[in-house]
């Protein structure tokens, strides 16, 4: 019988810690563990961990006396996984209904596939998560070889929950803390590296959406969210990612989609009246490809399957927003949003 560990990084989330665990327990995995590792909580973070374990013999508990960062929870699982499969997954969130056993049976099918990735869907603090989908019971699932996955992800920019085969992950290696905000879009990237992936529309984990989520607290500042990715591309192909074959081309086409999204984002901003935030990002793009200053980047609205009326709506947007500029490079010298 396959097994999976499953990893639960913790600060001060005591009041939603005990759903994520309940929600890993009622996998219905005979040979599953669970670690918790408490960075330093000031609430009662601990306790509660502590009786999970005392009444389950699978969960352990690891409570530091000091707070060391996120990262060094993430590989300090890394490290400590040691069956089949392995998963890590925020105190926050919870592990959606059947999504285990579903990826390890398709993965004991599939020994080429790496990792498998899902949906995460939201749901608001204090609300009842979604319902699971029936169809989910026995989804449909889509292999990608790796460098087919790392194109789908320089051009959709995201990372969501994955359970990964743990030999993989031990080649993968540890969770880079320079990457504070993609470390983790940036490791699925290098798992990608490594073998094929499956991909889902079932629910995978759901988000619990309560204000303070970390994945929210960087959005705040889109420029700054792209140039996370940029961080995580630069990282990437750098090091693994430059044996691939095709990794002129991919890395080619992460930083256009970048500078074309950057463009677009901020084209839409400026005309929501967010002056501030639009300026920052079409300061991304133009300094990036000046000549996005003079020609739009219209191919990035037809990859991303935009319909005309789309398509000309967008135009519109961009030329309200070059009149609202007056014709002025935010990255000229002298010009201060």
């Amino acid at each position: 019988m396959a097994s999976i560990d499953v990893c639960i990084p913790n600060y001060n989330y005591a009041r939603y810690l005990g759903d994520c665990i309940r929600s890993i327990q009622a996998q219905g995995v005979d040979a599953l563990r669970i670690l918790v590792i408490d960075n330093a909580s000031t609430d009662d973070s601990v306790a509660v961990a502590r009786r999970f374990a005392a009444e389950d013999p699978r969960i352990e508990v690891r409570a530091r006396p000091v707070n060391l960062g996120p990262h060094a929870s993430f590989n300090e699982g890394v490290d400590w996984a040691a069956a089949d499969y392995f998963m890590l997954t925020w105190a926050d969130d919870l592990v959606a209904p059947g999504s285990l056993t579903r990826a390890m049976a398709l993965m004991e099918r599939q020994s080429e596939v790496n990792f498998t990735i899902g949906q995460s869907l939201s749901f608001r603090d204090g609300e009842t998560p979604p319902a699971p989908d029936p169809a989910d019971a026995a989804p449909s699932w889509h292999i990608l070889t790796g460098p087919e996955f790392i194109a789908d992800r320089c051009r959709t920019l995201s990372a969501d929950q994955i359970i990964v085969r743990t030999a993989a992950q031990k080649r993968a290696g540890h969770y880079r803390p320079e990457l504070y905000f993609t470390d983790d879009f940036e490791m699925l990237l290098r798992l990608a590296a490594l073998g094929s992936a499956a991909m889902t529309s079932a629910a995978q984990s759901y988000r619990r959406m309560h204000g303070s989520n970390l994945c929210d607290l960087h959005k705040v500042d889109r420029a700054r969210d792209l140039r996370e990715f940029e961080a995580a591309f630069n990282s990437f192909f750098a090091r693994e990612g430059r044996q691939l074959a095709e990794a002129e081309r991919l890395s080619a086409f992460a930083r256009r989609n970048l500078v074309d999204t950057a463009y677009w984002w901020g084209v839409r901003e400026l005309t929501h009246g967010r002056a501030r935030n639009g300026l920052r990002l079409l300061r991304f793009a133009f300094e990036r490809s000046p000549r996005t200053a003079v020609m739009p980047p219209l191919s990035y609205l037809w990859r991303e399957g935009r319909p005309l009326h789309r398509l000309l709506r967008s135009a519109r947007r961009a030329i309200t927003a070059r009149g609202m500029l007056g014709g002025r490079n935010p990255r000229l010298p002298g010009y201060s949003p």
